[in-house]
């Protein structure tokens, strides 16, 4: 049986880390993966670090003859009628480490890094925290629509019998947050954005077709997990997208969504008040998928 890396559903992480890497050399995948690979035992945490490791899907199937097919990275800005664009910053692997404290963190972090110098250079980097619990920073309550421990593996896992099974698609995004101008409006109005109350996070019934809540609904598009956090300092800030899902397609769908591309053009309420910054696809395959590219 395959089985996912266990940090994707390792909640309540005080510290994270995100660091995505591009290969030194062209022609360097195999050393690359090998490498990445190779930093921990698939089935453990790593000095108290849950690690997980993923990399461009176009990298992976060149290395793994059952990788699942029609997963392509995030290659092209996406860009809406009105020219509003998420960019496109695909890099070549990624690895997330969260832990209880920012300490192992960093220092799992600088130990990861030099073990992959010789093969990979750091491409981005971000470190992230948990504001009031379970808000962003809008004030806002994030993944009220998350599905529980239960049934999330089974929503955003590939299954048994499928190419690629145990393994899930990341999509990493990077927003930047225009804080005064958001925190300039009245709080009925940050609800008509969302599309959900502000304090106990109920969906409006009459929320507006613009609302974030109504261009990303998981009803139409399909169910997603997300482990969004908060990143930044106090004068620049914004929300890490973390979002995994078995099948591709949700997530670029929603993205299409947000910038207007469906719909008559429609754009998302909430990019009036946030902007991407990046934007990349990683697979994220298998426990038993990375122990066998180490070579163990």
């Amino acid at each position: 049986m395959s089985t996912s890396q266990s940090g994707i559903f390792a909640l309540g992480t005080a510290s994270h880390a995100y660091l995505e890497f591009d290969a030194r050399r062209p022609g360097a995948t195999r050393e690359l993966a090998t490498a990445v690979a190779s930093l921990r035992e698939p089935r453990t945490t790593m000095g108290g670090v849950n690690l997980v490791a993923g990399f461009r899907p176009e990298l992976w199937r060149e290395l793994v003859p059952d990788a699942p097919a029609g997963i392509e990275g995030f290659n092209r800005d996406i860009v809406g009628p009105d020219g509003y664009t998420m960019p496109a910053t695909q890099h070549d692997a990624v690895l997330w480490l969260s832990g209880s404290a920012y300490d192992v963190v960093f220092d799992m972090a600088r130990e990861a890094i030099a073990a992959l110098d010789a093969v990979a250079s750091v491409a981005e980097e971000t470190s992230s925290w948990p504001y009031r619990h379970d808000r962003d920073l809008t004030g806002f309550i994030d993944g009220t629509e998350n599905p529980d421990l239960i049934d999330a593996p089974e929503l955003v896992v590939i299954p048994e019998d499928s190419a690629g099974a145990g393994g899930t698609i990341l999509l990493l995004q990077k927003w930047c947050h225009e804080s005064s101008a958001w925190e300039s409006l009245q709080v009925a109005r940050q609800e008509q954005v969302i599309g959900r109350t502000k304090d106990e996070s109920v969906e409006l019934d009459d929320k507006p077709p613009e609302s974030h809540v109504a261009r990303t609904d998981q009803d139409r598009f399909g169910k997603i997990f997300r482990r969004n956090m908060p990143y930044g300092t106090v004068t620049d800030h914004g929300t890490m997208f973390v979002g995994f899902s078995a099948d591709q397609r949700p997530l670029r769908e929603m993205l299409e969504s947000m910038v207007g591309l469906t719909d008559g053009g429609v754009r998302d309420a909430l990019t009036l008040y946030t902007r991407a910054l990046t934007g990349a696809y990683y697979f994220i395959p298998s426990t038993q998928s990375l122990r066998r590219c180490s070579g163990d």
